[in-house]
């Protein structure tokens, strides 16, 4: 029963093992769940394969970044040495590619690194100094010798009852239910 207010985040369940929690996802994604999150103390290897996590928008805010960042360093030194102040050195035409590469190369990594950053942080949902999940039973052991999976919520197969019982089949440590602010 959900206190007044709240609604459901999701099921979390308590493992103690990388090896349980691998199984737990592999079984949890077989039976059909999409939404799923796992909090762990170290990476473990080829759980996010298990969970089914394939995210490429932070690659391409980087590469979008760096492209961005080249065309930019290009287009300023354009405007400087053609359109704003053209100073003819030793016959050499005003656009020498040649010796404008450098300097875009420098803005291509200076772009690709700041809007990558900021890029990361934002589809990442950081900073996020509260989650739901931090009120879980015995997570402040996430950062120590337990692994967590959570089956979230706006999965629409997660329903508290159907969803609790499965996760009991996979025999975790404990099972516990994690509750939102509405």
């Amino acid at each position: 029963m959900r206190r007044h207010g709240t609604k459901l985040h999701g099921i979390v369940a308590e493992f103690d093992s990388p090896e349980a929690i691998i199984a737990a996802a592999n079984a949890a994604r077989a039976a059909g769940y999409k939404r799923m999150d796992s909090y762990t103390p170290f990476p473990v290897h080829g759980l996010s394969e298990a969970m089914g996590f394939r995210s490429f928008v932070v690659p391409f805010t980087f590469f979008f970044g760096a492209v961005l960042g080249g065309l930019a360093g290009l287009a300023l030194e354009w405007y400087v040495s053609v359109a704003d102040y053209p100073i003819n050195v030793g016959g050499k035409p005003l656009f020498s590619l040649g010796s404008f590469v450098p300097p875009a190369y420098e803005c291509v990594i200076l772009f690709s690194a700041l809007i990558g950053t900021i890029g990361m942080f934002a589809f990442n949902g950081l900073p996020k100094p509260y989650h739901p999940i931090f009120g879980a039973p015995g997570f402040e052991r996430a950062s120590q010798d337990r692994f967590f999976l959570c089956l979230e919520a706006d999965d629409e197969m997660v329903e508290e009852d159907a969803t609790s019982k499965f996760l009991q089949g996979l025999r975790p440590l404990s099972i516990s239910v994690v509750e939102d602010e509405e």
